[in-house]
């Protein structure tokens, strides 16, 4: 009942309009020992000075003023305003309720609004009891002093004033204090890119297919390269039909190797198929081995056919005389990594093939990420030379960036007799 200090002067108030006892004009509650009530007139006419009972002079709840004194007549404009300020409170009461329902279905935003409406309604309230004379109760005197302060200051009497409440209301139309609950941020899911592989370490190629999803071949697949060419069956193979022309050429440092990418036209043909040679590209040591044996070097010559299937032709190396065609390649070595050295002159891809033309075969994968599988490997058996001054010049690049031996699986392996 803790809007009882409000209603209790409104009811007394509404009592002087229905024709009920008056109250004093002090707008206190008489003493229970023998304050005096003026009775009624009918018809709402209130009694003169000279005929209303006067206050009994012993009374405690007499003041020295008002003893024996008769009550002051009401002021004319009573009967209008008592009904406009019960029309008032019931328009502010029914647009509380209002916004306690708005409040409700605004959800976390509701509370800091209505925070303030309970001091904008105590204004009003305060405003029409002043006009009928009631007293008002200090609880609601300071919530009204709240509607001019800070809003955090307004926040804090909002609360005063639901504790005293708004003529059995303004409780109720508070909407609770509690700061919504806030959501915990939900950490961004991390995307798997991916990251740069190398040939040692953690990103080497025991972790290439851990680095990016589109290297898991380079650990589940089964048909890996490089590897060991032994146990071959021994057939005739058909000849390798190279039709390479000299053009223009340009050198690329990737990061990972030396490139040598090359002009169209030149192809290759070999198992019913016509491939054309795209780039060739250097290892350190050599990544095949033929039976058992390593090299100093090997050179790879990436082909495609039109259909996209890889052919790569593996050229062995081991120290010797110098390559003319691998000086060519030394003299255009770009001065930074990733930038394309154009040559100006031209390059025959010729000069990097044996005479003798036997070969192995079989199918692998390319030998770095993705480690793509279907790819037809050609490795001639006739190794190639070059000068220990041309694989030291490599070697201060690159002096290791073979993958290791992968597991031969029951491959076949064909070479030529």
């Amino acid at each position: 009942m803790s809007s009882f200090p409000v209603l209790r002067p409104l009811l007394c108030a509404a009592l002087l309009c229905a024709g009920g006892p008056a109250l004093a004009a002090s707008g206190a509650a008489p003493a229970a020992s023998g304050a005096a009530l003026a009775p009624a007139v009918p018809g709402g006419a209130v009694p003169s000075a000279a005929s209303a009972p006067s206050v009994s002079p012993s009374g405690p709840g007499a003041t020295a003023a008002g003893r024996g004194a008769a009550l002051p007549d009401p002021p004319a404009s009573l009967d209008v305003a008592i009904p406009d300020l019960r029309q008032r409170i019931g328009e502010r009461l029914a647009a509380l309720r209002a916004a306690r329902a708005a409040a409700r279905r605004a959800g976390a935003a509701a509370p800091v609004a209505a925070a303030s409406e309970p001091s904008a309604a105590t204004a009003v309230e305060h405003a029409s009891l002043a006009m009928a004379g009631v007293a008002i109760p200090r609880a609601s005197r300071a919530a009204a002093a709240a509607t001019t302060a800070p809003p955090s200051a307004r926040l804090a009497a909002a609360g005063s004033a639901a504790a005293v409440g708004f003529a059995g209301s303004a409780a109720a139309a508070m909407p609770s204090a509690r700061p919504a609950a806030r959501r915990p941020r939900t950490p961004s899911p991390q995307v798997h890119g991916e990251r740069s592989w190398s040939y040692a370490g953690d990103t080497g190629p025991e972790a290439w297919a851990s680095l990016s999803p589109d290297y898991a071949g380079c650990a589940a697949g089964r048909r890996q390269s490089p590897i060991d060419i032994r146990d071959g069956i021994a057939v005739e193979l058909e000849p390798l039909r190279f039709d390479y022309q000299p053009g223009a050429f340009s050198v690329l440092d990737t990061g990972h190797t030396v490139q040598v990418d090359v002009a169209p036209g030149n192809t290759l043909a070999v198992g019913g198929r016509r491939y054309e040679l795209k780039q060739f590209h250097f290892h350190r040591p050599s990544e095949e081995r033929l039976e058992g044996r390593g090299y100093e070097m090997d050179v790879h010559l990436v082909h495609a056919d039109p259909e996209g299937r890889l052919a790569v032709v593996a050229v062995l190396v081991e120290g010797g005389r110098s390559h003319p065609l691998v000086q060519q390649v030394w003299n255009n070595l770009p001065l930074e990594p990733q930038q394309p050295q154009a040559a100006p002159g031209p390059i025959d891809p010729t000069a990097l093939l044996p005479e003798d033309r036997r070969y192995a075969t079989y199918m692998g994968s390319l030998t770095t990420p993705p480690c793509t599988e279907g790819v037809l490997w050609v490795v001639l058996k006739q190794p190639a030379t070059m000068s220990p001054e041309q694989i030291a010049i490599f070697a201060r690049l690159y002096p290791m960036n073979a993958r290791p031996l992968q597991a031969a699986s029951g491959r076949l392996i064909k070479q030529s007799n």
